[in-house]
């Protein structure tokens, strides 16, 4: 047994202090590295798998952790006693971190795994059997899929050569799926759930030989973020090794829970990580066509995330006045026609110019003002923001000149229709479930606990607890016998359970059923529209995620 202190200089200045570690020096099997920065409950939920995932394996779990301010540290010392903490005092990076615990690990295998990851019970038995069965192979990556059950196509990728980066930049990889020539970037021409030779792994999962680290010098460290995994990809296959998909394990990746992957900054810090590859891989011509390559791509996708976000923000306000003042139009005629043209009068052109816009505006800023845009949308604030404005509108109306005073019947109709067809909008976007304009608090009212026994009791009290919004929660148990008053059914009934109840969301309770189970689950109900969430063992968290492509994350915790 060893007792060392690891120091890191910097410019003959200390630059971290690692936290004091019994590493142990006889080899092991297998080293599972992870680094984390302020991501506590979903490294806890990983380490928990990991730990049901190393069983009967030598096993040694490395957590380097880059100056979380969360309680990360005091967790997994609670928790976690027998990992091997490396404490930064510095955000030094991905690439870096890791190779801290590279360079004390000492396992035949070497395993990079993102702390908002989940693994199965058989996912390092299978993986290094297959490695172990594999001479060639020199690094591996598995089967993903997101928080909804959902394949991640990230789990098989080409190199961004040239001409496979401009087929990814501009749409052609996703229009030809299974072209070789556009489908390149993800390999989507090859099967999922076949195992394939392929050029980059996901540093999310990605299971090396250590002997194969060693001899490449563990990872670029000119990589902040981004770009690690491609790079290190490449210097496994430039060193006469292959790497692997191996399907036959799947975890599940909630992909970019501690960065937005929908960012104008992460659009930009991936495309430089890209630069930073093409410098040091590529030809001086390819590498100069490459980074105008980038270049146009930053500027391509900032532009697209900048109107991206330009239309969420515009497009309810901007429904909201075109049918308010479509309304209003409507109203003002028919009340033309009816009543004032049989007594010889109408109104002016200017009324329908700008006296109409001027109401629907008033309305909008009023609805704007009490927070009736913010999202999640609520209706008693844009109900609140109609009444202010209607307020505002018949002070206003009562001290114009007479000149001014056209109609006080159209007001009041005009009142009644923006009432009626702002909540209609509103009603529909949510019935239709289109993104980001969900009613109330964006929970979910009719739940599922899927579990047995005191856990699920234990888990059901804490939905109750998390859940501002329960209209239905009731459990679904694997055990036959179980008795239990809130049990509606049998887990291998769940399907049609589901429909039958409407259910919204489901959690699992990750003590009662194996991952394995929990993750074919969310593949095979991927099409059914509803929340998964974990609650994991022996935590107060229930763990889950929105939709990858909004980047929208849930996380309920008690407080």
């Amino acid at each position: 047994m060893a007792f060392f202190l690891i120091i890191i200089l910097h410019k003959s200045k200390v630059f971290s202090i690692f936290a004091v570690a019994k590493f142990k020096l006889e080899s092991v099997k297998l080293s599972v590295i992870i680094v984390n920065y302020n991501v506590g409950h979903f490294l806890e939920q990983c380490l928990q798998s990991v730990r049901k995932a190393m069983e009967g394996i030598d096993t040694e779990v490395f957590v380097v952790d880059n100056a979380s301010k969360d309680d990360s540290l005091s967790m997994i010392a609670e928790k976690f006693p027998w990992v091997k903490v490396i404490a930064n005092k510095d955000n030094v990076g991905f690439a870096r971190a890791n190779n801290q615990a590279i360079k004390v690990a000492s396992g035949e295998y070497v395993l990079l795994l993102n702390p908002d990851t989940v693994v199965q019970e058989d996912t390092f038995s299978k993986t290094l059997g297959f490695m172990d069965s594999t001479p060639d192979s020199g690094g591996l990556g598995v089967k993903m899929v997101n928080g909804k059950g959902g394949f991640l196509p990230e789990s098989k990728r080409g190199l961004p050569v040239p001409s496979v980066a401009f087929y990814k930049i501009f749409g052609l990889s996703k229009f030809f799926p299974k072209s070789k020539r556009f489908g390149t970037y993800h390999l989507t021409y090859l099967s999922n759930d076949e195992i394939h030779p392929v050029e980059v792994l996901s540093g999310a999962f990605m299971l090396m030989r250590k002997s194969v680290l060693d001899k490449i010098g563990g990872l670029d460290e000119d990589y902040f973020m981004y770009g690690e995994d491609i790079d290190l990809s490449y210097m496994i296959l430039q060193n006469g090794y292959k790497n692997y998909y191996y399907p036959h394990t799947q975890i599940i990746h909630y992909k970019g829970e501690s960065t937005k992957k929908g960012s104008l900054n992460y659009v930009v810090v991936f495309y430089r990580a890209m630069q930073i590859f093409a410098k040091k891989h590529f030809s001086q011509h390819n590498s100069a066509l490459f980074n105008w390559l980038i270049t146009l791509a930053i500027w391509f996708r900032a532009s697209l995330a900048i109107l991206k976000r330009v239309f969420k923000a515009v497009m309810l306000p901007l429904l909201d006045f075109v049918t308010i003042f479509c309304g209003l139009i409507a109203i003002a005629k028919y009340w033309e026609n009816a009543v004032l043209l049989p007594r010889e009068s109408f109104f002016p052109d200017y009324y329908f110019k700008f006296m109409l816009p001027a109401y629907t505006l008033v309305w909008i800023i009023s609805v704007l003002i009490c927070k009736g845009y913010k999202k999640p949308i609520k209706l008693i604030n844009t109900n609140r923001g109609l009444v202010f404005g209607t307020i505002f509108l018949f002070l206003t109306y009562a001290v114009l000149p007479e000149s001014f005073r056209f109609s006080r019947a159209v007001l009041v109709s005009g009142t009644m229709w923006a009432a009626i067809v702002t909540n209609v909008v509103r009603y529909v976007l949510h019935k239709l479930k289109v993104k980001d304009y969900e009613l109330g608090d964006n929970g979910n009212g009719r739940i599922l606990v899927v579990g047995c026994g005191a856990e699920a009791d234990r888990v059901r009290q804490l939905v109750l607890m998390t859940s501002s919004k329960v209209e239905f929660l009731r459990i679904v148990s694997p055990n036959d016998d179980e008795n239990n008053k809130w049990i509606i059914g049998h887990l291998s009934d769940i399907e049609d359970i589901i429909k039958k109840y409407k259910i919204e969301e489901l959690v699992f309770c990750s003590a009662s059923i194996p991952m394995t189970k929990i993750i074919g689950l969310m593949e095979q109900m991927n099409n059914l529209n509803i929340e998964f969430k974990i609650a994991p063992e022996n935590s107060n968290s229930i763990i889950g995620s929105n939709d990858i492509r909004t980047s929208d994350d849930l996380l309920l915790k008690i407080m």
